[in-house]
This record gives C-alpha cells, sequence and structure tokens, in this order.
C-alpha cells in the first residue's frame, strides 16, 4: 500500500506541472520560443537546470523506483529520463544548446512534446487526484 501512496504523491505533482507546461508551449509558443531561445544562450542555465532536473529525477527513483505493468512506472520512467537529461545538460551543455536550437526550428517537434505532455499530464493528474488506483 505504501507504494501506491508514493505513486499518488508524485503523480500529483508530475501530473499538473505536465499539463501546465504544454499549456503553455500550445497557448503562446511564441513567447515559450523566445524563453527556450534565452535559455539556450546561456551554458549556466543548461547546468542550473541540469542539476535540477539531476535532482528531481535522484528524488523521483530513490523513493519510486517501480518497475511493475501497470501506470506506476511512468513515474519511474520519469525519473530516469531526468536523471538522464540532467547528467547530459551538466556534462555536454554544448550539444543541450545545438539540441535546443534545432528543436525550436522543428514546429511539429515541439507540438508533439506538448501534446505528448498534456496526455501524460492529465493522465497522472487522472491517476493522482480522482482514480482510486
Amino acid at each position: 500500500m505504501a507504494t501506491m501512496t508514493t505513486s499518488i504523491i508524485f503523480a500529483r505533482f508530475i501530473g499538473p506541472v505536465m499539463m501546465i507546461a504544454a499549456a503553455a508551449m500550445l497557448r503562446d509558443r511564441e513567447a515559450i520560443r523566445d524563453v527556450a531561445e534565452d535559455f539556450m544562450t546561456s551554458p549556466a542555465l543548461i547546468y542550473v537546470a541540469g542539476i535540477l532536473t539531476l535532482v528531481t529525477g535522484l528524488a523521483i527513483v530513490t523513493f519510486h523506483n517501480f518497475w511493475v505493468l501497470d501506470w506506476r512506472v511512468i513515474i519511474t520512467a520519469f525519473g530516469y529520463l531526468c536523471i538522464i537529461t540532467g547528467i547530459f545538460r551538466m556534462v555536454f551543455p554544448t550539444h543541450v544548446k545545438q539540441l535546443g536550437l534545432w528543436m525550436l526550428g522543428s514546429h511539429p517537434i515541439v507540438r508533439v512534446a506538448a501534446a505528448l505532455n498534456a496526455l501524460i499530464g492529465a493522465f497522472l493528474t487522472y491517476k493522482g487526484f480522482f482514480s482510486d488506483l
């Protein structure tokens, strides 16, 4: 039962943040593009974002390392993805800048990312706040 409570807590944090990020990306793409371009010009910001992402991933994996065949695996996978991207941002900030600028030039990628954030975020929000499991 403790694992389910942990899963619900993480779903309640991750889900709404993903939905809000998706809404921001879809509502005002130009403003988000400007923010991302500013971010990509600062190796210091990329590095600090890497630290924050790594810490987030380590916290998730420390408290929620459940490889089960149900919805909770999304949270665990998200934790490991945070660890990988955090390390990548810290070790390869120049590559992150190049990749980020390439992604900004490809509107379909941004829309697909926003759609995935919205879907996964809505699912986790549902599981965290409205589902019995």
